[in-house]
């Protein structure tokens, strides 16, 4: 269980690194297609900062994550499990207040938080379970 746990934090943390590519890297050309955004809105130098720093936000979840990721496949070390809840929780925590803010953003919650919450279920069982 700890094992398919891991695999869905990996994909969890990954999906965040994309996130943080869209976000910061790639924001004014393929990012704001993906976040429904015009050119014009893209092009706007304080909407471009709030999607610059929100990335390092996801990619610093995602690099929590990993590192977790890493501890558990490596020999199931405790600091693992611990890293994978906090980053998870975050990505799971952050879909549902996109969600809660404005519903027209479920698809994007749904997308940012199924990973995250796969992930945290099955460690949950894990730990039930031992």
């Amino acid at each position: 269980m700890l094992t398919a746990a891991a695999v869905f934090a990996a994909l969890a943390g990954l999906l965040h690194v994309y996130i943080w590519a869209m976000e910061s890297l790639v924001f004014t050309t393929k990012g704001r297609k993906v976040f429904g955004l015009t050119a014009e809105e893209a092009a706007n130098p304080n909407v471009q900062s709030l999607f610059y720093n929100q990335g390092f936000y996801n990619l610093f979840l995602a690099i929590g994550t990993l590192v977790g990721v890493g501890f558990v496949l490596a020999d199931g070390g405790r600091p693992g499990p611990a890293l994978i809840v906090f980053g998870t929780g975050s990505m799971l925590g952050a879909a549902i207040v996109l969600v809660t803010h404005d519903a027209k953003m479920l698809r994007g919650a749904v997308v940012q938080g199924t990973f995250p919450l796969v992930a945290l279920a099955l460690l949950a069982v894990h730990a039930l379970t031992r």
